[in-house]
């Protein structure tokens, strides 16, 4: 018993902590270390990508710094959180790629597609060609070789503001506007930064599945989907749906609600109600069309249509 070791007190931190794998294995490395140095020793690692990691029971980034003893588990794209870091990332490099290749346009990310994709256009200037494509895609092809570090810093809001007006980003400003924080946090990817609600990869080297294909009058961002994390799979065609998307888009305009922050404007000023009750109008009318359109006469006069709605 008088050999037992007791409790002491020890004059500085250990240079060293330990962090706990859910399997019971321990990696110890310097404290102040990204969780991604601590995990890139998982050499025998089977299972998809880690893009994450769950610390202490909180979503962290690879780029969180380790600066006491843990327990982690290891988040990977076949998750619903590391599917989302993946596709986010996909995006601003996309985003990153375009602004290098095309400065004087603008690019926005419209909506999902099925089988894993994002519909892409582009604002204020001509569709881009499929050799433009191409190039696009070949861009982001060499930013991922050349395995970049993507950026995140805690700046004032005002500053934040003063970048977004820089680039003429206009939805953005409008949306901050409704901001209560006196801070934003943004990712850097080279000279390109944004604003994205969520967590990043550390590195544009995580980001190798993917494929941009030319569709219609802009192009689709495939992603891999969560149970092939590492594979893609031919699209199907996607003209009838996109077709549809586009009278949606119509209809957000037409109501002065094609962006987040009109939405809130329409909330704010209490014409929500209005236009709830037009959307359902032109939903009705858009049925009423669809449920006519095989008929030997057709109904063709807006006031028709109007009236029937």
């Amino acid at each position: 018993m008088k050999n037992e070791k007791k409790p002491r007190f020890i004059s500085s931190k250990r240079v060293d902590v330990e962090v706990i794998l859910p399997d019971g294995r321990i990696i110890s490395g310097k404290r102040g270390s990204a969780l991604s140095e601590f995990l890139s020793v998982l050499d025998d690692w089977e299972e998809a990508p880690i893009v994450g990691a769950v610390v202490e029971g909180h979503l962290r980034e690879l780029s969180y710094l380790i600066q006491r003893d843990c327990t982690i588990s290891p988040v990977t794209m076949a998750s619903s959180d590391g599917s989302k870091i993946y596709r986010r990332s996909l995006i601003f490099l996309l985003e990153t790629s375009f602004h290098e290749l095309f400065p004087d346009d603008f690019l926005n990310i419209n909506h999902s597609v099925p089988n894993g994709g994002y519909y892409c256009k582009v604002i204020g200037g001509n569709p881009l060609s499929q050799k433009e494509v191409n190039n696009l895609e070949e861009h982001m092809r060499k930013l991922v070789g050349q395995d970049l570090k993507i950026k995140k810093d805690k700046v004032p809001l005002d500053e934040a503001l003063a970048y977004f007006a820089e680039k003429s980003y206009k939805d953005k400003i409008h949306l901050l506007k409704y901001r209560k924080k006196p801070y934003l946090v943004l990712y850097q990817l080279n000279n390109h930064r944004d604003y994205h609600h969520g967590y990043m990869v550390p590195s544009t080297g995580y980001l190798k599945t993917f494929k941009l294909i030319n569709s219609g009058d802009g192009f689709i961002l495939q992603y891999p989907r969560r149970k092939t994390p590492e594979q893609l799979f031919p699209m199907p065609p996607y003209g009838k749906l996109i077709d549809l998307f586009k009278q949606y888009g119509s209809w957000l305009e037409s109501l002065d609600i094609d962006s987040v922050a009109a939405l809130n404007d329409s909330i704010s000023n209490k014409a929500i109600r209005e236009v709830i009750l037009v959307s359902e109008a032109l939903h009705e009318q858009n049925q009423f069309i669809v449920k006519t359109s095989d008929a030997p006469h057709s109904i063709t006069d807006p006031w028709d249509i109007s009236f029937c709605a």
